[in-house]
């Protein structure tokens, strides 16, 4: 990712069905523009509070809004460097309000930021929550989780799902409850155009597997992928704060987020001024109109003088703003670089399969067949026809490939969804019959 681009991304948090609150926070900080990200990239930060609803939401506010600043203020020493201390002071400030604060005693957030720069992809982590990367029908996921399970699965050498529930939402490592972190600095990986990237807290993860999330993320547009999963999770009962963060790097159709008509001409348009630079274009195309200028002189065809104006106005800004990259490359010092910038070891924690493929597509289907009927036995009020039609249109689409057909179900999957959720009480709770990680799910 070496060259300036705006990202798509789509951030959702949702209290759950079990939770009375939320203690989930997110924040995007994407760079406005070329000259903040070459000095410090897009950043992306989710937070997972914990030591009651009051102090839980206080920390992870508190860690989502400090360490952007942090990092962005000491960019210009290092990722890692930066990284590393916007954790640790964000850490810092999170325990002195728990020592000074009574009332706030054990507070503490999980933190998961992912660091989008010209030189790749960095992830800061502390907790649970976790980043993953989808590419290529694979979800990779890009931390470890600080947890009791984890931790075990490393010591014996096996996969952390092979020890089931054993202590399984125990963390051992957070903000805020001790004055010292470590803090896991992963990165830079690389970014290829089309990579999408995902930072959720452990609400999701709990119940949504890799697969479905890599499948719905890679398929659909990052706002309606964030409703989906969010909704997905609530379906499997929802137990607790679900957030979830979507990053979608340039280079995918329409369909993954670009705009109609405009893909394969920006895409030119960016390949010409990599080669040939803004300044000599406007020269080479002022002496073009030049030429034109002196050919329609000599053939006395009106208007002759004007493009000579014309032509001489962008050789003069050609000129202009060859001076200014002239004056721009002037070389400056710059310091050494921190010694953690040196090259490092690229961690993917695990990798899972996560193809659109036509099995998931009939796993969705089940689902929306068993949320109509939940739906409809519970008085539930939805437009109808309007879901017949998605899901007739769903159904054609199967001709056109299970790409198509998947991303066809999961819009008439979240129109459906969307109608429960505003309906749906607190206390409710839809369990559809269908395989899940953990096995057949009772009945609705």
């Amino acid at each position: 990712m070496a060259a300036f681009e705006p990202v798509r991304y789509a951030a959702l948090t949702d209290v759950g069905v079990k939770r009375s609150h939320n203690q989930d926070a997110c924040l995007p900080v994407p760079a406005a523009d070329e000259a903040a990200w070459r000095d410090h990239g897009h950043v992306f930060v989710v937070a997972d509070g914990m030591g009651g609803h009051a102090v839980g939401e206080k920390a992870s506010f508190k860690a989502v809004r400090d360490i952007p600043q942090i990092y962005n203020k000491h960019a210009r020493d290092g990722a890692a460097a930066a990284i590393r201390r916007a954790f640790t002071e964000a850490n810092h400030g999170i325990y002195s309000i728990g020592q000074e604060n009574p009332e706030f005693r054990g507070l503490g957030t999980t933190a998961v930021a992912l660091f989008l720069r010209p030189e790749g992809a960095w992830v800061g982590h502390v907790g649970d929550s976790r980043a993953y990367r989808f590419r290529d029908g694979k979800a990779e996921q890009l931390t470890f989780d600080h947890s009791w399970v984890w931790e075990i699965a490393r010591r014996q050498g096996v996969d952390p799902d092979e020890l089931g529930d054993f202590k399984k939402n125990v963390i051992i490592r957070s903000l805020g409850p001790d004055p010292e972190v470590e803090v896991d600095v992963e990165g830079p990986h690389p970014v290829q155009p089309g990579d999408v990237f995902l930072l959720c807290s452990d609400g999701l993860t709990g119940v949504v597997t890799p697969d479905e999330v890599g499948a719905v993320a890679t398929a659909l547009l990052p706002e309606d992928a964030a409703k989906l999963l969010v909704h997905l999770a609530n379906l499997r009962g929802g137990p607790d704060n679900i957030t979830v963060m979507i990053v979608r790097v340039g280079g995918g159709s329409e369909a993954a987020g670009g705009r109609p008509g405009t893909g394969v001409l920006a895409r030119c348009l960016k390949a010409w001024n990599r080669r040939v630079p803004l300044p000599f274009t406007a020269l080479g195309g002022g002496g073009l109109l030049a030429g034109l200028a002196l050919a329609m002189h000599v053939s006395e065809i009106p208007g002759a003088s004007i493009l000579f104006v014309l032509a001489a106005a962008v050789i003069l800004a050609g000129i202009a703003g060859l001076i200014g990259q002239l004056m721009k490359d002037q070389p400056e010092e710059e310091p050494p670089p921190p010694e953690d910038e040196g090259p490092r070891e690229l961690h993917v924690y695990k990798t899972t399969p996560c193809p659109v493929s036509a099995d998931v597509g009939d796993k969705f289907a089940q689902l929306e067949v068993a949320l109509e009927q939940a739906m409809r036995a519970q008085g539930v009020s939805a437009d109808w026809g309007g879901h017949q039609k998605l899901a007739a249109a769903a159904e054609a689409a199967k001709a056109k490939g299970d790409g198509e057909a998947f991303k066809a179900r999961c819009k008439a999957l979240l129109f459906l969804a969307e109608a429960f959720h505003k309906a749906r009480n607190k206390e409710e709770s839809f369990r559809p019959s269908w395989k899940d990680r953990n096995g057949p799910g009772p009945s609705a």
